[in-house]
């Protein structure tokens, strides 16, 4: 295998940047096995490190026509490739870091970076060898398989995936292109009235600053709100449920434009109702300045609404009940209009709003969706789910008799 690179220096470690095709990566490159442990047991546990993850790769490769990879960093090892440079000038200078690896017959490589890649493209090729001459970038260093040359390549094996993060939230709200919840979020932001401007906060949390007086919630709050509502949709679409590995698989491909589009006309239509039917977002959209001041403070916590931590229980509720009982989004929050959501009155006191100290309480998600399920109807709680609402609950607000009696609290 002859393959042009460049030749670089860092960290007293030389290392070769080119690229490879598919086919090559399959036949050339194999599985860590003795390279960063003799031990059976630690080999084992480096071999079982590659998890089922390899099989999304495979179906990424296989789906996504506009596919991309961070390079692949690869060991070679017994015998090393042999480096020809060629002269390069240009503006009077000179470089000698382009050249040609001229790759033995007995050499071996492994992945020391991007197993998984490896493993997905092998697995792609099985199923559409087609994708031959794909190309990916790698970069080579040199391993020697002793002490020393062991130690080296798990330090630098550890460093590269120690430090790799993934991709934050807030990046794949704003740049992806394949997440059609994403997508849809995006367009909320520019076009629905209830999202533009000052109304949303573009933070790295959920949390709104208390010095904010005007956003209803953050960007990141309505993302999750959206992918609540979406797994409704997908529900009524596909009849069944948007468990956490379904979900994954559909966001990871971008869908055509009329999905797309069906799915922004799904959850348009549950912000405009909620825009409409719920009372105090009609309100907070009439106001020209300090848009949320009079519904968010530190005296009294304000409204459910305006707080991450009471929306997306409640958005939650919405698309259970949308499930449950195939209503449309208008007749459900125009019940629950009729309720009580200032979260210093009964039942969110001691739920979401500590009235002693002035403060919110973060830790009541599930706790508040139950309560918007049964505030909107008994019905809407299966009977594990109104054990756990009696149970949380009596905690919660320190009731002392029987759970199952503090539910005639809720409604009184």
């Amino acid at each position: 295998m002859k393959i042009p690179a460049l030749r670089a220096e860092l960290g007293g470690r030389t290392f070769y940047t080119t690229t490879l095709t598919f086919q090559q990566v399959s036949d050339y490159v194999s599985r860590i096995d003795n390279e960063l442990h003799k031990s059976e047991s630690l080999k084992d546990l480096i071999q079982r490190s590659i998890t089922a993850n390899y099989l999304s790769i495979k179906e990424y490769i296989i789906n996504q026509n506009e596919m991309f990879f961070n390079s692949l960093i690869l060991a070679v090892y017994d015998d090393y490739p042999q480096w020809s440079e060629i002269e390069v000038t240009y503006d009077d200078k000179s470089t000698y870091q382009i050249g040609l690896l001229d790759f033995p017959s007995t050499h071996k490589i492994f992945p020391v970076d991007g197993q998984h890649r490896v493993e997905g493209i092998k697995e792609a090729l099985r199923e559409n060898p087609e994708l031959k001459n794909q190309k990916i970038a790698a970069i080579f260093i040199s391993h020697k398989n002793d002490e020393r040359g062991m130690e080296s390549t798990r330090r630098l094996f550890t460093t590269l995936n120690r430090y790799a993060k993934p991709v934050l939230l807030d990046d794949i709200i704003a740049l992806d292109e394949d997440d059609t919840v994403a997508i849809v979020t995006r367009q909320l932001l520019e076009e629905h009235k209830l999202f533009s401007g000052k109304r949303i906060v573009y933070a790295k949390q959920k949390a709104i600053p208390s010095n904010n007086h005007d956003a209803i919630t953050s960007i990141i709050t309505l993302y999750q709100c959206n992918i609540e509502l979406f797994k409704s949709y997908y529900f009524e679409t596909y009849k069944r449920k948007a468990t956490a590995t379904a979900l994954i698989e559909f966001l990871k491909f971008r869908r055509s434009k009329e999905e797309i589009e069906k799915i922004k006309n799904f959850l348009f239509s549950f912000w405009d109702d909620f825009s409409i039917q719920i009372s105090s977002i009609a309100e907070y959209i009439k106001k020209t300045k300090n848009f949320a001041t009079a519904f968010r403070n530190n005296e009294n916590g304000g409204n459910l609404f305006f707080r991450p931590v009471g929306l997306l229980p409640f958005v939650k509720a919405v698309a259970d009940i949308h499930v449950l009982e195939d209503k449309a989004f208008k007749q459900i929050l125009k019940k629950f209009d009729k309720i009580d959501w200032n979260i210093s009155s009964e039942p969110w006191v001691r739920v979401l709003w500590e009235p002693t100290n002035k403060r919110m309480i973060m830790n009541s998600n599930t706790l508040t969706h139950l309560l918007c399920l049964y505030l909107y109807s008994p019905n809407a709680l299966n009977k594990k789910q109104k054990v756990k609402l009696s149970k949380d609950y009596a905690v919660k607000i320190g009731f002392t008799g029987t759970p199952s009696k503090v539910l005639q609290l809720i409604n009184s």
